[in-house]
């Protein structure tokens, strides 16, 4: 199970018990933030992209979406998502639990600029019911992300919570 290959890999730094797992499910941004009784722009979703043969994973906003233009002009090339069939295989989570833990060697960690306006955030966990709440210095640190990019729109208006 996913989770666990999480849970392991955050005892390096400590983290390992402050793993949630929930008794509904925490699949889709709206999902989570109702499990995890904190707003939607909070959850920081994990988005899986193919870019040649490198994995990207963009960790962002709950409200923020790709935006392509900055996608292309950041990565170039075009913005293409990872099909639910092939997520596992190419990150080592599976679709719902995507997160930028524990993640398959070669795997591109970013995280979008949208996160940013938050002390803390609820990434997943490896599973479609797991979170953990993590601060942003955390966050660098435990998914071993190799940079902060702006590659989100629509999230810019929202109000910080």
């Amino acid at each position: 199970m996913s989770v666990e290959k999480v849970r392991e890999y955050l005892k390096q730094f400590g983290a390992d018990s402050r793993v949630l797992e929930l008794a509904e499910s925490s699949a889709t941004v709206e999902l989570a933030a109702h499990a995890l009784h904190c707003e939607p722009c909070r959850i920081a979703k994990t988005l899986a992209f193919q870019l040649g043969d490198r994995v990207i994973l963009i960790v962002a906003a709950g409200d923020a979406r790709i935006d392509n233009a900055k996608y292309k002009a950041h990565f170039g090339g075009k913005a293409k998502m990872i099909g639910g069939g092939e997520t596992e295989t190419l990150t080592g989570h599976a679709p719902g639990g995507v997160c930028p833990f524990a993640v398959k060697e070669g795997v591109s960690v970013c995280l979008d600029v949208s996160l940013k306006r938050f002390d803390t955030v609820f990434p997943a966990c490896g599973s479609a019911n797991s979170a953990i709440e993590v601060t942003l210095p955390e966050l660098e640190k435990f998914s071993a992300s190799a940079d902060w990019v702006d590659v989100c729109k629509e999230w810019r208006n929202a109000p910080s919570v």
